[in-house]
């Protein structure tokens, strides 16, 4: 039986959330990249890949599938992801998809927007650095979605959705750690959070390093300019 193939890029904060619980559970695929920098994504042979032209995806057979939470729920059905990770029991399970709902349109949207407009779309030419007005907008919508993390979702547990990392801690952690690139340091306002992260990186290790391995050199960069 072949492979499932994983396209990815570890710039892409779904990509590492996935890549990290692909190699927490063991699980075999083949290892496809895909460099965003490079714009491999937007070639007409990646579009046969995937129609929307972005990562991550997942090619198994003759079957294309795009969204990393559409993605990590066909591997679970298909035996393929932890149960750990994402567990078969309903409630559990029911969970970890509830943080997963709340998080695309909360910790994603408020983080990713943020990280895109600091850094991303200036580091490309697509739009110009926002003045410090602009800057901090950004900042408070982004830190009004924190704010609700720590309040709703760590208030009484060490994780997100219980008391063992899920695949919800990575989807999560993934967003917030791509702030760093901007600067944003999330413990000076946030110690829940901030204490919350540094569990989620201790129980996915060495493989949380490794997939933040470019985030990580991006910001250690920016932090001397």
């Amino acid at each position: 039986m072949s492979k499932v193939k994983y396209f990815y890029d570890l710039l892409s904060q779904p990509s590492r959330a996935l890549w990290i619980s692909l190699q927490l559970g063991k699980i075999p695929y083949e290892d496809c990249p895909v460099a965003l920098r490079k714009g491999e994504q937007r070639t007409e042979e990646f579009k046969k890949i995937n129609r929307f032209q972005k990562v991550p995806c997942i090619v198994d057979g003759d079957f294309h599938l795009s969204e990393s939470v559409a993605i990590l729920r066909y591997l679970s059905d298909k035996g393929l992801f932890s149960e750990k990770l994402y567990p078969k029991d309903l409630k559990n399970r029911s969970r970890v998809d509830e943080f997963l709902e709340w998080h695309h349109l909360s910790i994603r949207y408020g983080c990713a927007f943020y990280f895109a407009r600091l850094w991303l779309y200036p580091a490309r030419g697509l739009a110009e650095k926002p003045s410090a007005e602009e800057a901090a907008k950004y900042r408070n919508e982004m830190e009004n979605n924190l704010k609700l993390m720590e309040k709703m979702w760590l208030q009484d547990s060490k994780f997100v959705s219980g008391n063992s990392l899920t695949v919800a801690d990575l989807f999560g952690a993934c967003e917030i750690e791509q702030t760093k690139i901007c600067n944003y340091d999330v413990s000076e306002k946030f110690p829940k959070i901030s204490e919350w992260l540094a569990r989620v990186r201790e129980e996915s290790n060495p493989f949380y390093d490794e997939g933040h391995k470019y985030v990580n050199k991006l910001a250690a960069i920016n932090a001397k300019a």
